[in-house]
């Protein structure tokens, strides 16, 4: 469990002037704040992205990934479903995604479509097409556009949207803001800002979700 830590970091000032850009860009933060790392863990809790689950969790799980990876996948499949189920459902979790499109150009081209289906308010839809249809040749351009057909968006504004790469600013954005604050593999995640690497088995969230409901309590009753 020692990939589970509060990240702190030391800035230099280039990183810092960095953050801004990226906080800027991510979502809309105070200029203070934005010269701040906590800004930043912020902006990927709460900036414009894809999210399920109330916004008034007292838990945020933001999940880095990767549509090709295996391990995301095995996240996807095994334990997502679990946590939807007894947190997210519950009101106790607030699940976000965010792209870190490390394994190539499909990788990146599959987190464009995804974002592309998003536009349409179908990235959840589409986030699991690409994951079950997961394989050699899965992530062609092709292939992409008949999931869209396949789940009834409107197919010319999804292909438009693809073709041009409307979306690659805020997928290489979020690729590069994950490898900087850490997250040196797929699927990364940060429970409530602490650091969890991998595809660990629900058991595993199971017990810091807990630990971080606990935690989480005493400051919400002094916050009333």
């Amino acid at each position: 469990m020692n990939e589970w830590k509060l990240f702190r970091t030391a800035w230099t000032l280039a990183g810092v002037i960095t953050l801004i850009v990226m906080i800027l860009a991510i979502g809309t933060l105070d200029s203070k704040a934005a010269t701040e790392a906590e800004a930043l863990l912020e902006a990927l809790e709460r900036g414009p992205g894809p999210s399920r689950g109330s916004p008034d969790a007292p838990v945020t799980i933001v999940e880095f990934s990767d549509f090709q990876c295996g391990y995301c996948r095995k996240f996807w499949q095994d334990t997502l479903p679990k946590i939807e189920e007894k947190y997210i459902r519950t009101g106790k979790v607030r699940f976000v995604y965010r792209h870190l499109a490390i394994l190539g150009a499909a990788s990146v081209q599959a987190a464009d479509a995804a974002e592309c289906a998003r536009e349409q308010g179908r990235f959840w839809p589409y986030h699991d097409k690409l994951f079950a249809s997961a394989g050699p040749l899965a992530f062609t351009a092709g292939n992409l556009k008949r999931y869209a057909e396949e789940l009834h968006l409107d197919t010319a504004r999804f292909n438009a949207c693809l073709d041009t790469e409307q979306p690659r600013e805020k997928v290489e954005r979020e690729t590069i803001v994950g490898r900087a604050i850490g997250m040196t593999g797929t699927p990364g995640f940060l429970i409530n800002r602490g650091r969890l690497i991998g595809a660990y088995p629900y058991e595993v969230f199971e017990e810091i979700i807990e630990r971080t409901l606990k935690e989480a309590s005493p400051r919400r009753r002094r916050d009333r």
